[in-house]
């Protein structure tokens, strides 16, 4: 759960982050992140929860891993373990974070009336109201994607979906892997909580993607960081806990040469290839 724009839960988040970042790094194969803001706009704005709290997010949260781990689970259709995700999704060991996305978000007294088909449960994907991180989709490019989707599916309408977003620009690739898409499904339909926030639906899907958009939510972190630790605000709580100054100034460096990846992965093929090596 990384840090939101504007909403925080503890004033030391920004330390957190960045240090947390850092340290697994070189540990993690693929990480999936959201932010507590963003949940707490879909659970307002497109569940009409008046009062969002930790059980709904943190039920949204549990309905994207079923998705995710649906093809470790049941073995029908065309399905997608975590290696498959792994190998798709990260074009560059330390480029891993991708993008969370769900789909149908709507509630009991939505579903009634609102389009549910293959085409709208896809567009919905791609939407930032259905992100889970607060970043602008559109102020970067897309190196790879995995759609997962459940239910009555047709395969047929997945690939003309996915051939109509491409052709009306709504999403867009780095030039260097222009048809980054990984399509996996299960025909087992979705579990959803008795009386929960979403309304029960036949087929869901999940998008994970890689975007250098995600280049702002690092800029954002690091510039909070910064902001404090120029006061060495707060530090000599890590200090006691057995930490150096000196952990703070390595962990800081990692993610500004984090943030300049993403930065070079947006860049075209001609300029790409001469960064290539410090990506890898």
């Amino acid at each position: 759960v990384f840090p939101s724009p504007k909403l925080s839960t503890t004033i030391t988040e920004p330390y957190n982050t960045v240090l947390n970042t850092h340290c697994g790094l070189e540990f993690a194969d693929c990480v999936f992140i959201v932010d507590n803001e963003a949940l707490w706009d879909i659970c307002t704005n497109l569940l009409d929860i008046k009062r969002a709290n930790f059980v709904n997010t943190n039920r949204l949260i549990s309905q994207v891993i079923s998705n995710i781990t649906a093809g470790s689970r049941f073995q029908d259709g065309n399905t997608t373990d975590l290696i498959e995700f792994h190998t798709n999704l990260v074009p560059f060991p330390r480029i891993h974070f991708p993008l969370v996305s769900y789909s149908p978000m709507r509630s009991i007294e939505k579903a009634y009336h609102e389009q549910n088909d293959t085409q709208a449960l896809t567009q919905d994907l791609f939407h930032k109201n259905y992100q889970m991180v607060k970043v602008e989709p559109s102020t970067g490019k897309y190196m790879s994607i995995a759609v997962i989707y459940r239910g009555s599916i047709s395969p047929v309408d997945v690939n003309n979906t996915i051939n109509k977003l491409k052709n009306d620009r709504i999403i867009s690739f780095v030039d260097w892997c222009p048809n980054g898409f990984k399509i996996g499904y299960t025909t087992s339909p979705p579990m959803f909580v008795p009386g929960g926030d979403l309304a029960p639906s036949q087929h869901s899907a999940v998008a994970l993607a890689n975007s250098t958009a995600l280049v702002d939510a690092w800029a954002r972190i690091n510039l909070k960081f910064d902001l404090m630790y120029s006061k060495r605000a707060f530090v000599h709580w890590y200090i006691k806990e057995g930490m150096e100054e000196n952990d703070f100034s390595e962990a800081r460096e990692n993610l500004a040469a984090l943030e300049q990846d993403y930065i070079e992965a947006g860049h075209d093929s001609t300029r790409f290839d001469s960064a290539r090596s410090s990506l890898s």
